[in-house]
């Protein structure tokens, strides 16, 4: 197994993150205006705290990144060829302690319908449902980690 590295992103790290959200398998088919054209900008990641798992080449394996204004988790994405080595767990993990350390009591997530599961594994719990709004057209669970 590959040595990992979890760090904070820079503003250089902006095209590889918008590629792993564009190329990601779990937005094909009916999910795909989701993704297209989205851009993880650099002003973004230095605003906000985003995360990545790197390997020893400083490939992009995975990431997230949390708003702290919000209490929310806005993105959270594990490069296909990735999943199922525990990237989405440690990641998960990882942001729970940067959420506690800021002071938040939870973090809300407004998920991609087939990440639901992953989230409920990874110690989220399901709170309701967003409806569909603008160019989304399918309600996504939202659940919630308390981390206090």
């Amino acid at each position: 197994m590959s040595s990992l590295t979890l760090r904070r992103a820079t503003a250089d790290d902006s095209r590889r993150l918008s590629r792993l959200v564009r190329k990601s398998a779990a937005y094909r088919g009916d999910y795909a205006s989701m993704v297209d054209g989205y851009v993880v900008g650099g002003s973004y990641i230095e605003h906000h705290p985003v995360f990545a798992v790197v390997d020893e080449h400083d490939r992009v394996l995975g990431f997230y990144a949390l708003l702290l204004d919000e209490a929310e988790l806005d993105l959270a994405f594990v490069a296909d060829e990735a999943q199922g080595r525990g990237i989405g767990r440690l990641l998960m993990e990882h942001m729970t302690a940067q959420a506690r350390a800021a002071g938040l009591t939870s973090v809300r997530v407004v998920a991609h319908p087939p990440a639901e599961e992953f989230y409920l594994r990874t110690g989220a719990r399901r709170t309701g449902t967003v409806e569909p709004t603008g160019h989304i057209h399918w309600a996504r669970p939202e659940l919630r980690y308390d981390v206090a």
